[in-house]
């Protein structure tokens, strides 16, 4: 079989199992280059060379369900963390609304399936660092109310109750508010998402975790040792809880050659006086400025798929799923370069033996089934047990 009858291969099989992809930073990146101007920006363009997303490199990419990522840095904290939340909640919103025709607010499992079966692109929130919530189990339930359906414990730094895995240790894993927040989370049906979070966080999560969870965002650290990826021995404990880890495309966490050469290039970038994650033009033209005296490390789709076959291995194929980080990142993989590359992935797969079955359960079925096993467990949860008014003060004031 050809490389050309692989990715036709690819393509078809897409058709019927689309991408659930675990996570993409559009809302951010509106935010960041236009300040929220649909207008501006508009995704039912093509607007290759300005974001990784629009509406056209979805579907060409085989996309049928996107967790849009409604991140806010941790340097807001507080209330500013949260009014700048409900902002990023609030473009999904107006994006779901103005292109209805492309995408369908899905809440559920079964809002992923009846968006498939109408030919639209399932879209759900996910929050992107505990610091969203600014210490209050009260907020947490209104973003679930709002929509959001996964939570990321924390971000690059840590917060009061969860260690990051960017962040010297703070509080060794999870405090007791913190697992108080994870139970909630199973009340509410949030899903707890792991990426982000140091391996001691990921480990006390799922002994406190009544519910699957999901790293919408990491691969494998016995592949690449970043501290962003997942250790074996938690990638090992997905099935027995159900959870499902989706790969990342992100070169400088899944490339040993390219974790060295991006923190050279980000203290480029801060030499110039700008943030490590800035992705605007006059940013990239700093990174390609230093790309051209500092070629860059040679990322492709077939370096994810080195991740997948050992996340496969290591926890079984119903626990692995994809999570680009598009619009999140300031470079992508050769072949994957925007949304539109996922089939050139699925023709690595099968190249590789991927059967149709398998590739079925990374690319759908897994993540529609962690979701509904979640909504399951917060129907359980919420029949027993009423909301929960613990404060950090008390909690953590041992």
């Amino acid at each position: 079989m050809t490389a050309a009858d692989r990715l036709a291969e690819a393509r078809e099989l897409l058709a019927s199992a689309p991408v659930v992809d675990g996570h993409n930073d559009l809302p951010w990146a509106l935010r960041k280059h236009v300040r929220y101007d649909l207008d501006r920006l508009d995704i039912a363009a093509d607007l290759t060379g300005a974001l990784h997303t629009d509406l056209a490199r979805l579907r060409a990419g085989g996309v049928g369900a996107q967790f849009w990522s409604v991140y806010v840095p941790g340097r807001l904290t507080g209330d500013n963390a949260v009014s700048a939340t409900l902002e990023q909640i609030d473009v999904v919103d107006r994006l779901l609304e103005r292109y209805a025709a492309d995408l369908a607010p899905a809440l559920t499992a079964d809002d992923m399936e009846a968006a498939r079966a109408q030919g639209r692109i399932a879209s759900l929130k996910g929050a992107e660092g505990g610091h969203s919530i600014n210490n209050s189990l009260a907020t947490l339930r209104a973003l679930h109310t709002l929509g959001v359906r996964y939570m990321t414990l924390t971000h690059n730094e840590n917060n009061d109750w969860a260690d990051s895995a960017t962040d010297e240790p703070g509080v060794g894993g999870l405090t007791a508010f913190g697992r108080q927040v994870v139970r909630e989370m199973n009340r509410s049906g949030m899903l707890v998402d792991l990426s982000h979070v140091a391996a001691g966080t990921m480990r006390d999560a799922l002994d406190a975790t009544a519910a699957p969870v999901i790293f919408s965002h990491s691969s494998a650290r016995a592949v690449c040792d970043h501290p962003r990826n997942i250790p074996d021995d938690v990638l090992e404990r997905l099935p027995a809880n159900g959870g499902v880890a989706m790969a990342t495309f992100v070169p400088k966490f899944i490339l040993p050659a390219a974790v060295e050469w991006t923190a050279r290039a980000d203290d480029n970038l801060r030499a110039h006086g700008r943030d490590h994650l800035d992705t605007t033009p006059e940013a990239m033209r700093i990174h390609r400025a230093f790309e051209e005296a500092n070629p860059r490390p040679v990322v492709t789709a077939a370096t994810v798929a080195d991740h997948l076959d050992h996340m496969r291995e290591a926890a079984g194929i119903d626990h692995i799923g994809i999570g680009g980080d598009y619009d999140g990142t300031a470079f992508t993989p050769a072949g994957l370069d925007d949304v539109a590359g996922y089939p050139n992935l699925i023709a690595e797969l099968l190249h590789r033996g991927w059967s149709h079955r398998d590739l079925a359960r990374l690319t759908w079925s897994n993540a529609v089934r962690v979701l509904r096993d979640a909504e399951a467990v917060s129907r359980d949860l919420k029949s027993r047990t009423a909301p929960s008014n613990a404060t950090i003060d008390v909690l953590d004031a041992a």
